[in-house]
């Protein structure tokens, strides 16, 4: 009975909704009925409760409750509409006029424009629209023009902290690397309505990932409108690479369809060069590989609206990518007077498939006009990679007589991993102050076996030493509450709390090694904000975080790069955790100074040493330093002309990194400096020039040394048919200077420089052809098993 009682009590917000009454209005401009205009309804404390925008004869309509609210109507190119209004019956607010805006800047005008960068209390807005080089292109490359964010070696970094998730519309993409990359690639860049940079995510958020956060937001847009959008693009570097992508939208009344498809064919050319500097003389390799860009993806979405405070939705997502390598490599043994004794020359052909599908059951209630929402999530994610590598190296002297073969062998390595995930979310506004609170459970399984076959004789022979099945399991249990109040019109606050309990289990079935771990960890975050005046505003936000090693690196056995490489995991790798702080500054929106610091305990990562006898390279991962990150940076939107728009940022940053891990190496610290500056130049109403450049000098960091990388990059965008069709023209990193170059790191006295050279420099010719409405009414909508995936690859 008591039980029956509770759940009455939990329920009893589902059926005892509030009264509403509808509010109702006319919104004109000057001289014409103005539609798409946002209309907000805000209560006491300035949270937001209630929306919609005006439909084609400028009016809108919206149920509340009474009260007395804020009513704000804004529309691009007019100055905002704001008014307190006190509704106790039905209201029709008559004809809404709005004014349109202008800005002097000297003896030039600009009309108002929707803002390439807009600051918020725990995050930066960007608006990839705005620049030229996004045009054709995918999310991976809209995020590299983010102000702050840089994307490199297969990672995605907010300066000043570490690798990024991602998210899509709130919830996070469970992929890394490489596979997060193919995956950001299959998203048109047009279909993007903005990206959020949050440094310091709440207790809402999963509390994994030390580097902060990157939140792509979809665009939606009208009712009862359908658009279809295709895109086709050429790449050409080396090689050549054909992207051809669709987007279809459909919503009609109740109902909202979306579907896409992706695809992607072509080649690049990767030099990659490795020098290391033995006693006995040094060793350079040279390789160059022929990347095999093959990819298909594509992506369901169904939503329903059941009535006007609840939908229910499905999405389904598949992505196949084949990305065969054939490298060719040729590594040079000097003896210590730097003359050539020998050289290895190694074939190596990689056959790789990997896929992964999700699937995506969603419910969202609104409780009462108060915008009180519950929202449930259930989902599953399937991911699967198959890695077969055939090898073979052969032993030269120094004139080019061949002396025998070094190694041959064929290295397969299997990975599946399986999750099933339940979130619930509660958004709870109360008088005294705006709530959020909810929980979530994920289940995890991961199964890889390691095969390696010694084929030097040319009969394959298993090889039980190298050979291994490992199985790794984790559990999540997580509760979160959060807070927000706004005291005044100067001050406010958002505190939170996250609970994460854990258990994993790894088990080596070959070692017959098992690797238990279970912990259970509080999480808070905190911000402040402080709005001195109309020009000048501060913010402070702090966060602690956790980083999981990914499923594959905790699988012990190694996997071949090449004959003289190998890579291997490490089942006792502990997750590593940070404390975030930033202090930020805003001068007239335009200008913004943040100070921030990163503090790491038990950070692990990567770890190259070196066998002289073998001249073999060897990566492995520990838990082996501990230490700060720390700098301030400099953002600057300005307008210097009415068709010259200019986005600025400039980053000091500084560590003090300490090893705790005998690992036989000083750690070297230092100062980096980073640089970028985005122009929009507009030529004319249908045409834009596109001009950005970016600058990392070198820098040192714990256990590498890294050289120097620059881009400059110029694009061209000419609109026709009345914006349907766009063509654009890309010339991406014009003097090649952007890649990987001179990471050096000193482990057991031998120094290795590595640099990687992935293609950079190419150029784009893309076409965009829209048909159907204009406007687009899709909500996009992520997964719920955010951080299981996210550690896949």
């Amino acid at each position: 009975m008591k039980k029956a009682n509770l759940l009455i009590f939990l329920l009893m917000p589902l059926f005892c909704l509030a009264q509403s009454v509808k509010l109702k209005g006319k919104i004109y401009g000057k001289t014409t009925l103005l539609e798409w205009a946002d209309v907000s309804i805000l209560n006491a404390e300035g949270k937001i409760i209630g929306g919609t925008t005006s439909t084609k004869d400028g009016t809108f309509d919206i149920d509340i409750k009474k009260g007395t609210y804020k009513i704000e109507v804004s529309l691009l190119g007019f100055t905002d509409y704001k008014k307190e209004i006190t509704v106790e019956k039905d209201t029709d607010l008559g004809t809404i006029i709005l004014i349109e805006s202008a800005t002097n800047l000297g003896e030039v005008v600009i009309q108002s424009r929707k803002n390439t960068i807009e600051q918020k209390i725990d995050r930066v807005v960007y608006n990839p629209e705005n620049n030229v080089n996004t045009a054709g292109g995918d999310a991976l490359s809209a995020i590299n023009t983010a102000p702050g964010v840089v994307v490199k070696n297969n990672a995605i970094t907010i300066l000043g902290k570490g690798t990024s998730r991602v998210m899509i519309d709130g919830r996070m993409i469970e992929l890394t690397g490489e596979e997060l990359n193919v995956f950001l690639k299959s998203i048109s860049a047009s279909d993007i309505k903005n990206i959020e940079i949050i440094s310091n995510p709440s207790s809402k958020f999963e509390a994994e990932g030390d580097g902060g956060m990157i939140n792509i937001i979809m665009k939606k847009g009208a009712r009862n409108s359908w658009k279809n959008t295709t895109i086709a693009s050429y790449d050409q570097n080396k090689y050549g690479i054909y992207t051809l992508r669709n987007n279809f939208f459909y919503n009609k009344n109740k109902f909202r369809f979306s579907a896409s498809v992706n695809g992607k064919t072509g080649y690049k050319n990767i030099e990659e060069n490795l020098d290391m500097y033995f006693a006995e003389g040094p060793s350079k390799m040279a390789a160059i590989t022929k990347l095999n860009e093959e990819n298909v993806s594509g992506k369901l979405g169904l939503d329903y609206d059941f009535s006007e405070k609840t939908t229910i939705g499905f999405q389904f997502l598949k992505d196949k990518s084949n990305p065969d390598f054939d490298s060719d490599i040729r590594i040079d043994k000097y003896n210590a007077q730097n003359e050539l004794e020998s050289y290895i020359l190694n074939e190596s052909f990689l056959d790789r498939k990997s896929g992964n599908q999700t699937y995506n059951l969603h419910l969202i209630t609104k409780l009462d006009s108060l915008n009180r929402k519950l929202s449930f999530d259930v989902d599953y994610f399937n991911y699967d990679s198959k890695f077969d590598r055939d090898f073979i190296a052969n032993n030269y002297s120094s004139d080019g007589t061949f002396v025998d073969v070094n190694q041959s062998g064929r290295n397969i390595s299997n990975q599946e991993i399986d999750n099933l995930s339940f979130k619930a979310d509660m958004e709870h506004p109360l008088k005294a102050l705006n709530l959020s609170y909810g929980a979530k459970v994920s289940f995890t399984t991961s199964n890889s076996d390691v095969v390696f076959f010694n084929t030097i004789t040319g009969t394959p022979v298993l090889d039980v030493n190298q050979t291994n099945q490992f199985k790794y399991t984790e559990n999540n249990q997580a509760i979160y509450i959060s807070g927000n109040k706004k005291i005044n019109e100067k001050w406010n606050f958002q505190l939170g709390l996250r609970l994460e309990n854990t258990q994993t289990n790894g088990f080596s079935k070959t070692l017959n090694q098992e690797t238990v771990n279970n912990y259970l960890k509080l999480f808070p975050t905190f911000y402040s904000s402080y709005q001195k005046n109309e020009n000048n505003s501060f913010s402070f936000n702090y966060g602690r975080r956790i980083r999981r090693p990914s499923f594959s690196l905790l699988n012990p056995f190694r996997i071949y790069i090449s004959s003289n490489s190998y890579s291997e995991g490490n089942p006792f790798l502990k997750p590593s955790f940070s404390d975030n702080f930033e202090f930020a500054h805003t001068y007239k929106k335009i200008l913004k100074t943040s100070v921030f610091l990163n503090s790491i305990s038990d950070g692990y990562g990567v770890i190259f040493t070196a066998n002289p006898e073998t001249l073999t390279q060897i990566v492995s991962r520990e838990n082996y330093f501990k230490g700060i990150n720390y700098g301030i940076g400099e953002t600057y939107s300005a307008h210097f002309a009415d068709w010259w728009q200019s986005e600025n940022s400039l980053y000091f940053l500084s560590s003090d990194i300490k090893f705790i891990k005998d690992i036989n190496a000083t750690p070297v610290n230092g100062l980096q400096v980073d640089f970028s500056t985005n122009n929009t130049f507009s030529l004319g109403k249908a045409t834009k020039l596109q001009l950005d450049f970016n600058y990392t000098s070198p820098y040192k960091s714990g256990l590498y040394d890294t050289g120097y990388t620059s881009s400059l990059n110029i694009g061209f965008k000419q609109d026709f048919l009345n914006k349907a069709m766009q063509i654009s023209v890309l010339v991406n990193d014009i003097f090649n200077t952007s890649y990987l170059k001179d990471d050096a790191s000193i482990v057991n006295g031998v120094r290795q420089v590595y640099s990687q050279n992935e293609s950079n420099r190419f150029v784009r010719l893309s076409l965009v052809y829209n048909f159907g409405n204009k406007k687009i009414d899709v909500n996009q909508r992520g997964f719920g098993n955010e951080e299981e995936k996210n550690r896949a690859r």
